[in-house]
Order: C-alpha cells, then sequence, then structure tokens
C-alpha cells in the first residue's frame, strides 16, 4: 500500500507540472505491482482485490497520460475521490484478512468442487429458449436485426422493448452455465445432455452477434472464462492471449457491422496523435475518458441526488419510473455526449459526494473479502457464477456504473433464483 501511495502522490504532483506521460506510467506500474502483490500471495489470477487494484488503478494511469484533446486536468476533488475509491476498497479487504484470516491454506489443498449437473443443465435449457425467444419477439415486433442492417449505427441500441430486453441479455449467463456443467458431469452422463448443452451456448452466444452487441459478447465469454479459472487448482495465463486472439476477430466485425467508420471514431475520439490506429484508440477512450467523465461531474454538479440516482434500478424493475419521472430525471455529466460510458463510483459520487464514495468502496471490499474466503467452500454452484459477475464488474470499473445498472441486478436476481433452483431440486434428483 505505501508504494500505492507514493506513486499516487507523485503522479498528482507530476499531472500538476503537466508531466502527464510519467504521471500515468507510474500508476500503470503500481497497478502491475498491486496486482502481483495478491496474487503471490493467494496464487488466484482473478483474486477480486488483485482485479480491482490492476484495472481500477491501471485504467486511470491510462487516464493520466491525456492522449486525446478531450482530457483534461482534474481538479483536486477529482484526484481525492479516485483515491478513495481504491483505498477504501483495499484497507477494509486487508483489516478483515487480518482479523479473520484470508481463507488460504495452500492452494493445491483447495477443496474441488462436485454435485449434480442435472439441475445446471436444466437451466441452460430454460435460460436459453427464453433469451432467444425474447429476442425473436424483439425482431418480430420491431421489424429488424441489428446484424442485418447497413448504414443505421446505433440500430443496436435501438434494439430493445422494455422490460423483454432484460431477459434477451440473459443468454450471457449460459456460457458459464456450460462451464459448470461441464466440470460437474466429470466425463460422466450422456454425451447427448452434453452436445446439447454445447449447442445451447452457441444459441445463447449468436444473440448478442445478432444484436450487434460486443460488449455482451465479451461479457458472456468473460463470465464463462472466469466460472472456468475459479474452479481449477491452475490455470496458465498465455491461455487468456490464446481466447483474446480468437475473440477479437468477432469484435471486430461486430464494430463493422455497427456501420461507424474510422473517421467517424476519429472525429470522436479527438486524439492528439491523429495518426493513432483506431485499434489503439478506441480502448484507449473506452477506458481513460470515463475518469474524464467522473472529472467532469466533480465539477458540473450542482446537488446531491441522496440515494436516488443509485436506486434507479429499483425504479426501473419496480415500474415506479413510469409513474415517478422524477424518479430518474439526472442528467449526465460528460465531456462530449458520444462517450457516456462511466467509471463504477459515478454515481456514487452523484448521490453522496466523496463520502458516498468511500461508503461504497469499503462494502465493495468487504463483499470482495467474503467471496474469496468462500470460494473453495461453496456448495451450490452458482455461488461461482456469482464470483464470476463480480471479478467481472470489478474488472471492468473503469466502464460503468454497474450496481446502479439495471441489468446488473436483473442477472444478480436471476443467479439467485437459480441458485434456489439447484438448492430445491439438487438433492431430489
Amino acid at each position: 500500500m505505501a508504494v500505492y501511495v507514493i506513486c499516487y502522490l507523485a503522479s498528482y504532483i507530476l499531472a500538476r507540472f503537466g508531466h502527464y506521460l510519467i504521471s500515468g506510467l507510474l500508476l500503470l506500474a503500481a497497478a502491475g505491482w498491486l496486482y502481483m502483490e495478491d496474487y503471490r500471495k493467494y496464487k488466484n489470477l482473478i483474486h477480486l482485490r488483485g482485479l480491482f487494484s490492476l484495472f481500477w488503478v491501471g485504467g486511470e494511469g491510462l487516464a493520466c497520460m491525456k492522449l486525446s484533446n478531450l482530457q483534461t486536468d482534474w481538479s483536486r476533488m477529482t484526484w481525492f475521490c479516485l483515491f478513495l475509491a481504491y483505498i477504501g476498497f483495499w484497507l477494509v479487504f486487508e483489516i478483515l484478512v487480518r482479523v479473520y484470516g484470508s481463507g488460504y491454506d495452500g492452494y493445491g489443498r483447495w477443496r474441488s468442487f462436485s454435485g449434480d449437473p442435472k439441475p445446471v443443465f436444466t437451466m441452460i435449457c430454460v435460460l436459453t429458449v427464453l433469451s432467444f425467444g425474447c429476442f425473436i419477439a424483439e425482431a418480430v415486433t420491431l421489424g429488424y436485426v441489428p446484424l442485418f442492417l447497413r448504414g443505421v449505427p446505433h440500430a443496436y441500441s435501438e434494439f430493445h422493448l422494455t422490460g423483454v430486453h432484460y431477459f434477451t441479455v440473459s443468454c450471457v449467463l449460459v456460457p458459464s452455465l456450460t462451464v459448470l456443467y461441464i466440470h460437474m458431469r466429470n466425463g460422466r452422463g450422456s454425451e447427448k445432455l452434453l452436445m446439447a448443452s454445447l449447442i445451447m451456448t452457441g444459441i445463447s452466444l449468436l444473440v448478442p452477434i445478432l444484436c450487434v452487441s460486443r460488449f455482451q459478447l465479451v461479457f458472456a465469454v468473460l463470465l464463462a472464462v472466469f466460472t472456468y479459472i475459479s474452479l481449477q487448482k491452475m490455470f496458465h495465463p498465455g491461455w487468456l492471449l490464446a481466447l483474446f486472439a480468437v475473440l477479437l476477430p468477432f469484435y471486430l466485425i461486430l464494430t463493422v457491422a455497427r456501420s461507424h467508420n474510422i473517421e467517424y471514431l476519429n472525429g470522436i475520439f479527438e486524439m492528439k496523435r491523429a495518426s493513432m490506429p483506431i485499434f489503439i484508440s478506441q480502448p484507449y477512450i473506452y477506458i481513460a475518458n470515463n475518469y474524464d467523465n467522473f472529472n467532469c461531474l466533480v465539477e458540473a454538479l450542482p446537488g446531491h441526488s441522496f440515494g436516488l440516482k443509485g436506486l434507479f434500478p429499483l425504479w426501473a424493475l419496480s415500474g415506479l419510473k413510469f409513474f415517478f419521472p422524477q424518479l430518474i430525471n439526472f442528467p449526465i455529466y460528460v465531456d462530449k455526449t458520444e462517450l457516456t460510458t462511466l467509471t463504477l463510483f459515478y454515481d456514487a459520487y452523484y448521490d453522496f459526494g466523496w463520502i458516498g464514495v468511500l461508503i461504497f468502496s469499503c462494502i465493495l471490499g468487504a463483499i470482495a473479502y467474503i467471496l474469496v474466503v468462500k470460494l473453495r467452500e461453496m456448495r451450490n454452484p452458482l455461488g461461482y457464477l456469482l464470483y464470476a459477475q463480480l471479478a467481472a464488474y470489478l474488472m471492468l470499473s473503469f466502464f460503468t456504473t454497474w450496481f446502479s445498472n439495471t441489468t446488473t441486478w436483473f442477472y444478480l436476481i436471476v443467479t439467485g433464483a437459480m441458485a434456489l433452483f439447484y438448492h430445491l431440486r439438487a438433492s431430489r434428483w
């Protein structure tokens, strides 16, 4: 932690004097060091604190480089809040480790999970049929499939029916369920059921492709990979590179299918080096600019919303937003209207300022500790899917306000329902 504090202070001072590149590199180095420290201690490639350290602090380091003309100097309050967002998480996690222990007793001695695969197979089938059925209903009602539409860049964002689309995108959970099913059957059982589960997985991955949703495709694969890693005693990091190589062509194809040309994207990104390749500038902006959007919020917010902004999922899922639109009538402060992705702590500041950021980060640290400690004691396989979801949210903490996102809570509710189903049925079958 001392290394992080020193690097953070040095990065702040360097940024004040305009040495942006060195400022960012310091935080990137700190992110790598923090991740390796947790990996060295726990030998867990997807240790939740390690992931959060690497991607939250690393994303901040990229943002500090100021490679786009959109990016400006951050206010002192922004620097303070970004520091609190990490320090609260890290300290709560560390305090709980020292008080209650890490739950780590030799990685090789962690108990391997086993259980009844039949309920999981049922979940795979039901969720795939439900998701694909809702997709067909949306396609028929709206009269188009985004993948086959040309010249309409934002067709994918308009492709949804209120309430129905949550079920459509629930397909992202199916690949993880298939990973659980294959692990639990352990080479036993019907080969036909195995083939059926793989076909269902293929269908579930087809949905985000047809919707031209790069994020849903990547998220589905990411959840499956994290679920697989959480079930293994050892996992070679090189396999992730191979997966990236396989996934990259699909990502590029979906980018082309969105009808966004390079000139259009470069015009939005406003990179200082106009010659920078789009495959570098696009991910950079999608990571770094979110921190600048947070700075826009800090500088422009006239008053806090005291919980109303963060409770958007409640207003949406309960339907109250249709009767009381003032509950969701909060403007978003960003540096460019086309770039609306935000950090994990955007709504926490919107609601309660720096205190909200600190409290939220502390809560996340406590939840992360509980899941890390309980990972190898889980008797319900859906616990591994829950762990994978939180790992993905912490990894992508630079991307959006996950826990004030309705879809996130829908995934968690579905996961909870499936966990209950497994608990009730596994003992009977």
